[in-house]
């Protein structure tokens, strides 16, 4: 399990009614691609969480992650739709040198190949801002005690 240091960055608080979900690549790539079968799951939960307007957060290792994947397997059209349709909506936290090289360290340490770099800077930065919901279908967040939504 990755561990918990002190908080090194701030970009902002939670929203007063303190309803906050992370927004995961596995979530939003089910929510894009059609033909995946967590799609319909995806819609109906992004729907929810944008209706109750629920304080989404994800980091840009998120953004470029979830970018390339969409551009390696559906293209730019689908690019453009994640950066206008989903980004926008998105509270970015922005990685700086510390939280990475800490992530780094503890994906060095668990040696698993299927485990990302981006995964782990994703568990620490659910920690440092106190997160326990994830828009995902990555079973890696449920191992790291994370509650997996839809």
């Amino acid at each position: 399990m990755i561990s918990t240091s002190p908080r090194l960055f701030t970009t902002g608080t939670i929203r007063e009614s303190g309803v906050a979900i992370f927004i995961g690549t596995s979530g939003v790539y089910a929510l894009v691609d059609e033909d995946e079968p967590n799609h319909v799951a995806a819609t109906r939960f992004w729907a929810g969480i944008v209706e109750n307007d629920e304080d989404l957060i994800t980091t840009n290792y998120v953004v470029l992650e979830t970018s390339a994947l969409l551009q390696r397997r559906l293209g730019m059209r689908q690019v453009r739709r994640y950066q206008t349709a989903v980004v926008p909506d998105l509270r970015l936290e922005w990685i700086e040198r510390a939280v990475h090289d800490f992530a780094v360290a503890q994906w060095l340490a668990a040696d698993r190949r299927q485990l990302s770099l981006v995964d782990c800077v994703s568990f620490e930065v659910m920690r440092r801002l106190g997160l326990t919901s994830v828009f995902a279908f990555d079973a890696d967040f449920r191992v790291q005690g994370f509650e997996c939504f839809p």
